[in-house]
């Protein structure tokens, strides 16, 4: 039994202003239509697999969930980290979610991160199935990318002796400078580190126990421990906090004696920043990708995008330019890489910016901060059909609401009634309320927020079909 795991616990602040941390990267559609988990689950069709695990973070559980619904993808575990510890620890709890799916089966774990391109879907699949009898005999395949350029921002490994498809493995090795890099790639003999697997999920967990037993023993109580919460496996996080954090590099593979590599070809790229998602991209005559309303005149080798306005550019040459709702990046390719002290900086500030974008995605929908001054704050809701918000209240705002499209519920402290389009009302302070869309089509309001606070910590949620009760997330 071949089931993919997919691994969506990181927060790609090397691509912000697009990846924020409660929106990171492999949740958007970098490079076409599909967001980057959803073409990362999409590329497993034809591969005869079960329906995949996936392990993301507790914060990102209702986005993971609905893009994977949109692609009629349902997982067969949502395993919920309530906070990071690495791929190690993450793959443990995999492994036990799909041993306990298994019913006393050992299933092959195909280990994807979820914020890779690849562009060769067949060259891939014909990897995992070429790696398919080295994890059968207990063996820890990972699959080396043949490098097509010296890079200095991949780790490699060195292949040893071939093994039927796969190699053995001589060493791991760290980041490596230019000249480093250029002597492995004229070498032959070096694959670029993907950071994707296939094993046993028994062998897996052997091989962890025996090298970071501690490790292995704090993600098995925490998986027993661990509860279902509507479509998720919430893992308690009391137990998860004393997991020790490390890669599966360094806590089994650079250990284990039973680690080979499979070369793959297949025009893979880990997108880890602004210049390798440029790359990633088709450009133009000039070099240049841009995205959205974008003009460029007299520039070359540049990625602009613009989310929601006109982005325009004279005479720069090798240049990053994001525009999103709330932000502006402007960097040279060759310094894309210090773009996560921007974010260390907005952090140091306090500012929402590193975390949020304007626009926040609720399990209902979402709601947009389009203005906002002193004691004033106006958002447009969107919400989906079928979609109920929490019945909650506030203690230092007032709320107005104007239907633009659509028809809503309205629950305000006892009256339940129906707003049309055009038609509002208003929500006291203390009165508790709801919003409701009984419609077949997304329903559109224009919130005016008015009082002495409007912090989102400022409700107290009284009853939630999405398990939210007593939070403000």
């Amino acid at each position: 039994m071949l089931t993919p795991v997919i691994l969506s616990g990181g927060a790609g602040t090397r691509l912000w202003p697009l990846s924020r941390e409660l929106y990171p990267k492999q949740l958007l559609a970098l490079t076409g239509e599909r967001t980057m988990i959803q073409q990362t689950a999409l590329r497993l069709e034809g591969l005869s697999a079960a329906a995949p695990v996936i392990v993301c973070n507790e914060a990102h559980r209702f986005l993971v969930a609905e893009q994977l619904r949109q692609i009629r993808i349902e997982p067969q575990a949502l395993v919920l980290e309530p906070l990071g510890r690495n791929t190690a620890p993450a793959i443990a709890l995999a492994a036990h979610a799909a041993l306990k799916a298994a019913q006393g089966a050992d299933p092959l774990l195909l280990v994807l991160p979820a914020d890779h391109v690849i562009r060769d879907v067949p060259a891939f699949q014909k990897a995992v199935h070429a790696a398919l009898a080295a994890a059968g005999e207990g063996k820890l395949v990972t699959f080396g990318i043949v490098p097509v350029s010296p890079e200095t921002g991949y780790g490699y490994i060195q292949r040893g002796g071939q093994q039927g498809a796969a190699f053995g493995i001589s060493r791991f090795v760290e980041k490596p400078d230019a000249e480093r890099a250029r002597q492995f790639l004229a070498s032959g003999e070096y694959y670029w580190n993907s950071g994707m697997f296939l094993f046993s999920a028994r062998r897996y967990l052997e091989e962890l126990g025996r090298f970071a037993p501690e490790m292995a023993r704090v993600c098995a109580e925490a998986f027993a421990a661990a509860r279902s919460d509507l479509d998720f496996t919430r893992i308690e996080r009391q137990r998860f906090e004393a997991c020790p954090a490390d890669s599966i590099d360094y806590a089994v593979m650079e250990k284990t004696r039973d680690a080979v590599v499979v070369p793959l070809a297949a025009g893979w790229s880990d997108v880890g920043s602004w210049a390798a998602l440029h790359e990633a991209c088709e450009a133009d005559a000039h070099g240049n990708v841009a995205r959205g309303d974008v003009i460029c005149e007299d520039s070359e080798g540049c990625y602009l995008y613009a989310e929601s306005r006109l982005v325009s550019a004279v005479g720069l040459k090798d240049h990053v330019v994001v525009e999103t709702k709330d932000a502006v990046m402007v960097a040279p390719k060759d310094r894309v890489q210090d773009v996560k002290k921007l974010v260390h900086r907005l952090k140091e500030a306090g500012r929402y910016e590193h975390s949020l974008h304007r626009e926040v995605f609720r399990p209902w929908g979402s709601y947009d901060s389009i203005e906002a001054g002193p004691r004033f704050q106006v958002k447009r809701l969107k919400v989906k059909p079928g979609a109920v918000l929490s019945l909650q209240l506030h203690h230092h705002r007032a709320e107005h609401w104007v239907v633009v499209s659509g028809t809503a519920r309205i629950t305000r402290g006892d009256e339940v009634f129906l707003l049309e389009e055009n038609q509002s009302t208003y929500i006291p302070i203390g009165v508790r309320h709801r919003i409701e869309n009984p419609g077949k089509i997304a329903l559109h309001i224009i919130e005016i927020q008015s009082g002495s606070y409007l912090g989102e910590d400022d409700i107290v949620r009284l009853e939630d079909q999405y398990g939210r009760e007593g939070t403000t997330s």
